[in-house]
């Protein structure tokens, strides 16, 4: 089976072109800092998954589901905020954590996240999760969403073996490389991809920290734009 290319587009947006043909965007931010240019029009959307509510990761969702009509997987109060907001998203509701839904013949898991989740005017949106992404060719990826680390990490490894888990590293609003460490060392992975780092001065920590703390694992470290295959 081919492998799944993953391509990071700066702070805590990336895109999957899943071994069936479809394309999914995760916490679609594409006007943050670091998004290239020629990232913020995207071709197509298969499917739209977001962790939790906050801007800098529901990002463009409203305008992205009138344009391209993806599916879209979220916190059941999230989704149905995004319906009252005017996005396009469908007439299923959104799953709660432990919950698996299938979309475009991929499947999304929502898991724990330690975090906040609101809108900008302060409405509750829901917990914030994590999203684990079961591909078709037996690819798992644990997106841990906006965290600190926590025990139950193990659980996560424990029930779904991922195969690669996409941490925040920055620090301040979410874990920073030592608390990563130990999130990889929890949920037993030997790669990372790391994100929410590098788009604020506060988001301080960096991938040579992230290395520091977790020994024997492959920190990929992508710059904004640039794809790797998992």
């Amino acid at each position: 089976m081919p492998d799944v290319p993953v391509t990071w587009l700066g702070h805590a947006s990336f895109r999957l072109d899943s071994p069936g043909g479809k394309r999914i965007y995760v916490d679609p931010w594409l006007g943050n800092p670091k998004c290239p240019e020629s990232e913020k029009e995207p071709e197509r959307i298969d499917v739209i998954a977001i962790t939790h509510g906050h801007g800098d990761h529901v990002g463009d969702t409203v305008e992205l589901t009138k344009k391209f009509k993806p599916e879209v997987v979220a916190m059941i109060e999230l989704k149905g905020w995004l319906g009252s907001q005017g996005a396009e998203v469908g007439e299923s509701l959104g799953p709660n954590k432990g919950g698996t839904v299938e979309a475009a013949g991929v499947k999304f898991t929502l898991v724990n996240a330690f975090h906040s989740s609101s809108s900008e005017d302060g409405a509750y949106l829901g917990e914030a999760t994590g999203i684990v992404v079961g591909l078709e060719n037996g690819t798992t990826i644990y997106f841990a969403g906006d965290t600190c680390v926590f025990g139950d990490m193990q659980l996560i490894g424990r029930i779904y073996s991922p195969d690669v888990a996409v941490l925040p590293i920055g620090g301040y609003f979410t874990m920073d490389p030592r608390e990563a460490g130990v999130a990889l060392e929890l949920l037993g992975v030997k790669r990372c991809i790391p994100c929410h780092y590098g788009t604020f001065p506060v988001l301080a920590g960096t991938p040579d920290e992230l290395r520091e703390h977790a020994s024997g694992v492959d920190v990929i470290a992508l710059e904004p734009g640039e794809t790797t295959t998992v």
